[in-house]
């Protein structure tokens, strides 16, 4: 599922991202699953102790010769992450279907990781996006809220205070 800044692309107001984030949808036990796709894809893998890197932040980076484009693949089993990848939007470009995040949850994503980059997506996506689940966006919000010890609700009250947005 693509998150991050090419997610952004759909829900809010384009901005410069020099990579592609990629959740997978599963844990850093199929790495060697994955390391075998990226050779096929013939990608350069970025970090020199890539199982160390990958257990370390649960992200495989590499990078295509081709487009020279970085793209991160994001190991993923939380229950969040499991419920947004079931979520997802799939989107057709070109011949192709791609699986996207939901508005939803790349506010919650974002709201979550907290920097001011974020912030200022969160408040794009809500220009953008006029009816969004806010019940499930305060659901998740509450849960990480306590989780994490910091109060997300109150980040998106605040945030949703200044646009129009319709639950739906």
């Amino acid at each position: 599922m693509i998150i991050g800044g090419q997610a952004l692309l759909l829900y809010g107001e384009p901005r410069l991202t020099k990579d592609i984030d990629i959740t997978l949808g599963v844990d850093i036990n199929h790495l060697d699953k994955i390391l075998e796709i990226v050779k096929k894809l013939k990608f350069s893998i970025l970090p020199k102790d890539v199982e160390k890197f990958v257990a370390e932040t649960s992200v495989l980076p590499v990078k295509d010769p081709e487009t020279d484009m970085r793209i991160d693949f994001i190991f993923s089993w939380t229950p969040f992450e499991k419920e947004a990848i079931k979520r997802a939007k799939r989107i057709k470009i070109d011949d192709f279907y791609l699986n996207y995040i939901s508005a939803e949850d790349l506010i919650i994503q974002k709201l979550i990781s907290n920097r001011p980059r974020d912030i200022e997506d969160v408040k794009s996506i809500l220009l953008k996006q006029k009816k969004l689940d806010e019940k499930y966006i305060r659901t998740w919000l509450e849960i990480f809220s306590k989780t994490l010890d910091m109060d997300f609700l109150k980040m998106w009250e605040e945030l949703k205070g200044f646009y129009s947005i319709k639950s739906t």
